[in-house]
């Protein structure tokens, strides 16, 4: 019997069933799913120093357990003394196993662990049912350690579902735990 991720099968038993409930679904199609999370760093002092770039791809790597990119400037920017095709960020895509095991450790142990934490703002929504989180510290995961860390640094996460409306994708975020602050 192959593994399967906690958030994953409490999405099928329970959060399909809920938001049909919430919205008058039909057709279990219809049902607002997560279809990827993806994590982002930019990293502006790596026009100066390569080795950030190394140890941000390093960084999210050990964060997500799947291998990140770095990412290149798509222009020259002068103010910046940036060229084009230099690397200046890292980022990760997660899909299916390790989207939702990362999701998991995100509201279990990640979020639990940042300073005064009241929930996560309901504001980063785009309109089009995608939600976006920024992380101050990276030393909020338990994989980073924090001895090694040369600089602390934050990251975007976005959370991209098949959610046609904010709230709709709201409901699914909520439903799966991510902990949205009251009004």
């Amino acid at each position: 019997m192959a593994y399967i991720p906690r958030l994953k099968e409490e999405y099928k038993s329970r959060v399909i069933a809920a938001l049909k409930e919430e919205f008058g679904y039909v057709n279990v199609m219809q049902v607002p799913k997560l279809e990827k999370i993806v994590l982002s760093k930019g990293v502006g002092a790596a026009v100066s120093d390569k080795k950030l770039i190394d140890y941000a791809v390093d960084e999210l790597t050990k964060i997500t357990g799947q291998k990140a990119v770095s990412t290149i400037s798509k222009k020259d920017v002068a103010s910046f003394k940036l060229r084009k095709g230099m690397p200046i960020g890292a980022k990760v895509t997660l899909r299916g196993e390790r989207m939702y095991e990362f999701l998991d450790r995100l509201i279990t142990s990640a979020l639990p662990r940042v300073r005064d934490f009241g929930g996560i703002k309901a504001t980063g929504f785009d309109g089009r049912g995608n939600y976006n989180l920024g992380v101050l510290e990276q030393i909020i995961f338990p994989e980073i350690d924090i001895d090694k860390v040369n600089k602390i640094s934050g990251m975007d996460i976005s959370f991209v579902t098949s959610a046609k409306t904010d709230k709709e994708a709201k409901s699914l975020l909520t439903e799966l735990g991510l902990p949205f602050k009251k009004n």
